[in-house]
């Protein structure tokens, strides 16, 4: 045993909060039901709980970091009424089409690469082997993937998922809730 933690990479938008178009404003984020159940499930299995989400919106301009951190802290807040504490949020605020040139490029941090994972590997002592990935996207799975963690998790977060991604991904579950459950019993 490496003596490293295990992690539950998570994707944002779209597993903890509703998906709508480049969430950045309090009023517009909408936790998901069972999201708070299923992180505590997660940690009672004794995964470090850590959010990793590409926020593009930055990079075309739509809001800035100090909007998106503003966020963070209110989805912070959410969690700890219910008794979760996150171990870290990493974002990519990249993107290779944005309109604010300090972000509109090419990065190893913009999920399917793996470099928020990486990142957080080296600040939380985690071993990516033991590890999961639960995201709503074929490039969450390919990230994860990427960095080698043990098993990758799809939702249906109530959009379209794409046949590959269904493919690519270790299990399929509903939602976070669900794949807590799947994770805790495995």
């Amino acid at each position: 045993m490496s003596g490293k933690a295990k992690a539950a990479f998570i994707d944002r938008d779209g597993v903890i909060n509703e998906e709508r178009n480049y969430v950045h404003r309090i009023e517009d984020f909408v936790l998901l039901p069972g999201v708070v159940e299923g992180l505590a499930l997660l940690r009672d299995a004794g995964y470090k709980l850590v959010v990793v989400t590409n926020q593009a919106g930055i990079a075309r301009g739509y809001y800035d970091q100090t909007a998106m951190e503003r966020l963070h802290d209110h989805l912070r807040a959410r969690l700890a009424e219910g008794g979760v504490v996150l171990d870290g949020i990493y974002f990519c605020p990249h993107h290779p089409q944005g309109s604010i040139a300090a972000f509109a490029i090419e990065c190893d941090c913009r999920k399917p690469a793996p470099g928020m994972l990486l990142q957080a590997e080296r600040d939380l002592d985690l071993d990516l082997a033991g590890s999961v990935l639960i995201g709503d996207k074929l490039s969450d799975i390919q990230a994860g993937r990427r960095a080698g963690v043990h098993r990758t998790v799809l939702v249906e977060s109530g959009h379209a998922i794409e046949a590959s991604a269904r493919a690519e991904a270790d299990l399929v579950a509903s939602d976070l809730l669900a794949a807590a459950r799947a994770l805790a019993h495995s």
